[in-house]
């Protein structure tokens, strides 16, 4: 279970922390190739105070190397320049520091290697060093602990910074967007993180999935994470830092001609409302439609081609008001293409589709047929999503029943007056019993708004319901395979999953995840029960105690 995980690996983390030192390797003794290296002389020394010198030497017991030491090292404070460290490539007993920046006054620095020191003969590894001074009078000893997740993923990436900023009379909260911050620290590739050697005061904490690894949030690229009170060192509290992506401020691309009568405007941001004008002259006949693409941030604008080289546009939304001009270079028109979403199965939830590649502009049904096996002719009923890009066919279904689907030439006419070919599909439905069912006690939220998803790896959602209160969710109808389910908690009752804000300071809405798989059997019925178990940003501290009782079960 992904809580108990989190919980487990902070427990860890509680017991391991009991001191800090240049050295935190865990020699277990025995042959001498399984001895992890040893730091046996620091010059200047180690944890050395009024340090002032631009070059660091490290020497160690044997000969060590560096592995994936860019992907390891975490400097903290950040320096603004790169330090030369060596040896690089090859092995030495001693490891160099030049340090390329000017040091801050008065500031505890740590150079944290992670695990990237090994022996060089088998490899033996050097488990959280790092080297430790002062520019100051003395060395800052404080610490923070914490966890980070995902707040929509199950998984969650590695590498994640965490960062504190200290909250004095220059702080603002742009300074996540601009600065560097004052301290930071790695999960590396586990979940916890462990910031130490911090001075005492009130600091904003947060994470980031850095994609360019320069402790700067970029909303495009970036993941956030943050704890919305300030976070008062020294603290006998652990933190929780749960991930997400923002939705970016709207911004309209720069629109391009996708095809003969078919220009996109690309966007980021919520483009609702929008409204598309064209401003070059065109002749009476002349029509268009938009369409939005949810999962490619995309509106289609369609139109009857006419004699003109470019087209020129006046897009307002979002208090934005733009001119956009569009060269017309491509002279090859797409035909109408008719695909069917579902297989010749027919699902019993399912209901029969066809997909276009052009908005469809009408359809005859008299010009469609459908029969069962006995040749009797079955009713049905077609319909157009508001895209106008899907075809479907609602009709009653038998069980074991196999259905014969003809489309005859010229029933479907699309936005530029093509037609379709004859089209001929055979379906078929299974026996009742040939599906399952399950059935998801979910409890722990009272009369909280849930929406319960059942889904897979490969398919992503297959089902997903709505509960304002009554959290039992029965899913019928199934087909035998392996699921997963989640529940979201709606706190805002809008249908969906909220992401967060910084600048706003709200928390992304909290997602579950059922902590085993879901393997269902034809004709049977599963129940299960589900607690949820919500994680708070501050996590209470656990004693050595109860680690050691876990650790014994």
């Amino acid at each position: 279970m992904k809580n108990l995980l989190l919980l487990f690996t902070l427990l860890i983390l509680t017991a391991s922390l009991s001191s800090n030192c240049a050295r935190k390797g865990n020699p277990m003794g025995g042959p001498k190739d399984s001895i992890s290296p040893v730091m046996v002389t620091a010059n200047p020394a180690y944890k050395s105070i009024h340090f002032n010198s631009k070059k660091i030497k490290l020497n160690f017991d044997e000969y060590v190397k560096f592995k994936d030491l860019n992907k390891q090292l975490i400097v903290s404070p950040p320096l603004n320049h790169p330090s030369i460290i060596k040896p690089s490539g090859t092995a030495s007993k001693t490891i160099s520091i030049e340090i390329m920046d000017t040091l801050k006054e008065n500031t505890t620095y740590a150079f944290n290697f992670g695990n990237s020191i090994v022996d060089n003969n088998e490899g033996n590894r050097l488990g959280s060093f790092k080297y430790v001074f002062s520019t100051g009078s003395y060395v800052d000893s404080l610490e923070v602990q914490g966890v980070v997740s995902d707040a929509f993923e199950e998984e969650v990436a590695d590498n994640i910074a965490v960062l504190l900023y200290e909250i004095d009379s220059s702080y603002t909260d742009s300074l996540v967007y601009k600065e560097k911050p004052d301290y930071v620290t790695s999960t590396l590739d586990s979940v916890s993180f462990d910031l130490t050697n911090i001075k005492k005061g009130s600091y904003q904490m947060v994470a980031l999935n850095d994609y360019n690894s320069n402790y700067l949030f970029n909303p495009k690229q970036d993941q956030i994470a943050f704890v919305k009170d300030p976070v008062k060192i020294p603290t006998e509290k652990a933190f929780h830092l749960r991930l997400f992506s923002e939705i970016p401020p709207f911004r309209l691309k720069r629109p391009l001609e996708s095809g003969v009568g078919k220009i996109i405007f690309g966007f980021e941001g919520n483009a609702r409302p929008v409204e598309i004008k064209l401003l070059t002259k065109a002749p009476n006949t002349f029509k268009s439609f938009v369409n939005f693409e949810k999962e490619t941030d995309t509106l289609n604008y369609w139109y009857v081609p006419f004699e003109t080289d470019s087209l020129q546009f006046q897009v307002t939304a979002k208090n934005l008001d733009t001119l956009f001009t569009v060269q017309l270079r491509t002279s090859k028109m797409d035909s109408l293409t008719l695909k069917a979403i579902h297989s010749k199965t027919l699902h019993p939830k399912d209901t029969f589709a066809l997909e276009s590649n052009i908005p469809i502009e009408s359809i005859d049904p008299s010009q469609i047929s459908l029969f069962d096996k006995d040749t009797l002719q079955v009713d049905f009923t077609p319909f157009l999503n508001s895209s106008k890009t899907k075809i479907s066919l609602d009709f009653r279904r038998k069980p074991k029943e196999t259905y014969l689907l003809e489309i005859l030439p010229n029933t479907v006419v699309d936005f530029y007056g093509f037609t379709n070919d004859t089209l001929v599909y055979r379906l078929k439905t299974l026996d009742t019993e040939a599906y399952g069912a399950i059935e998801m006690d979910v409890q722990g939220l009272p009369n909280t708004a849930l929406i319960a998803e059942l889904y897979s790896e490969k398919e992503g959602v297959i089902e997903q319901q709505f509960s304002n209160g009554e959290n039992l969710f029965v899913f019928e109808q199934l087909v035998p395979k392996t699921y997963k389910f989640r529940v979201i908690s709606d706190s805002n009752k809008n249908g969906k999953w909220d992401t967060g804000s910084f600048l706003k300071k709200l928390q992304p809405e909290e997602v579950f995840y059922y902590p085993q798989e879901i393997k269902l059997r034809a004709n049977w019925t599963i129940n299960e029960t589900f607690v949820l178990d919500p994680q708070p940003s501050v996590i209470e501290p656990v004693s050595k105690d109860s680690l050691m009782q876990i650790n014994s079960d």
